[in-house]
């Protein structure tokens, strides 16, 4: 044997053989220093951290967090991949190992960084909708009575509608397209403030005027001695005036939008005026009995063709007549054409005293007596 010297009892090699083992010695225990655990469970840590994050809705409240580890996670799972392909002595996943501790460090970031973003808007948009509840009942505290219901009441229930569509989109969690829908009812309750607003600077504007009305229709009734009736449709009542001095008190019923003055035939508004009674229908009335007044009178006509000329009313628009205060009242609510409606037990009250050429005086509001 070449590489085998055998000398006495002694097995000695030669040279060449023992560089052979030293070499493979040397290999073995690079094999054995270079096999290090792949970062299998890191992997799958980074995984399941990205997957959290989604679910919770990283991907709409911290993004580019999220992107941000999303992306460690596919460089690091490469360099995994990467560092497989090499013999097993060359194998090295300290940097695969890094980049994906760091995918999951981001991962969590960003669950919470959502979670914390959520908790923040559902307190935001919570308190939102509990406030814009109480102003939608104080508005409709204000308007419950009011002449001008009926001309922004639709503004309050538009304003309802999307406060009860916020509502239910907070509750599923859409807290931006919940408060985008408050912002909707707020802009109504705007537009229902700026009319509220108008309307009491028209009635500031002339209140002057039915002050004098009603002076004069006391003055009246004193020189005379006589009987006078006076609507005020600002606060629903009908008084019963004999000699200057109000004897009785009725609560009635209005047109329907009856905020304003009656400008044309079918508004449903209760026109205002100082009028007398032309025509009392103790039977034979659609509604028990009627007392007719001289509506349009000249004060009428002469408005409406004003406000023909000015365009305010269409060229087309009748003026209209057959104003009555009559009977089947207690509705509660104003419901009629443009009448002014009592109850049938009132109305039997009040056409004791009231007779043709009764003088009935109707205002939009009363700060004096009566």
């Amino acid at each position: 044997m070449d590489n085998l010297i055998s000398r006495g009892s002694t097995l000695t090699f030669s040279p060449k053989t023992v560089l052979l083992i030293v070499l493979l010695l040397t290999i073995l225990a690079l094999s054995g220093a270079g096999c290090e655990d792949a970062p299998v469970a890191r992997l799958q840590n980074a995984k399941d951290a990205l997957e959290h994050a989604a679910s919770s809705g990283a991907l709409r409240y911290a993004e580019q967090t999220y992107r941000n580890a999303e992306e460690l996670l596919q460089t690091g799972w490469m360099e995994l991949a990467r560092q497989n392909g090499h013999l097993a002595p060359f194998r090295s996943y300290e940097k695969a190992d890094s980049l994906l501790m760091l995918a999951t460090s981001l991962a969590m970031q960003a669950e919470t960084k959502t979670l914390d973003s959520i908790a923040t808007m559902q307190a935001m948009a919570g308190g939102e909708l509990q406030e814009m509840k109480g102003e939608l009942a104080e508005w409709l505290e204000a308007l419950n009575g009011s002449l001008a219901g009926f001309n922004v009441r639709d503004y309050w229930m538009r304003a309802d509608l999307d406060i009860q569509i916020a509502e239910g989109l907070i509750n599923k969690g859409e807290y931006d397209d919940g408060r985008v829908s408050m912002a909707k009812a707020r802009n109504f309750l705007t537009h229902l403030g700026k009319n509220l607003e108008a309307h009491a600077d028209d009635e500031a504007k002339k209140i002057g005027i039915w002050r004098r009305w009603v002076q004069q229709t006391l003055d009246q009734s004193r020189t005379s001695n006589g009987y006078a009736v006076i609507v005020d449709k600002a606060a629903h009542r009908t008084y019963l005036i004999k000699g200057g001095r109000l004897i009785h008190t009725y609560g009635c019923e209005l047109g329907y939008n009856s905020s304003r003055q009656k400008l044309f035939s079918g508004d449903a508004a209760t026109p205002e005026g100082m009028y007398e009674v032309t025509s009392a229908r103790q039977r034979g009335s659609k509604f028990y009995k009627a007392l007719l007044i001289n509506y349009p009178n000249a004060a009428d006509r002469k408005r409406f063709a004003e406000n023909k000329a000015k365009g305010i009313i269409s060229k087309r628009a009748r003026i209209g007549d057959w104003i009555e205060i009559h009977g089947e009242g207690g509705k509660s609510k104003d419901w009629t054409q443009g009448c002014v409606a009592l109850t049938n037990k009132d109305m039997d009250h009040l056409m004791q005293y009231v007779s043709v050429g009764t003088q009935v005086t109707i205002v939009r509001k009363s700060d004096q007596w009566p």
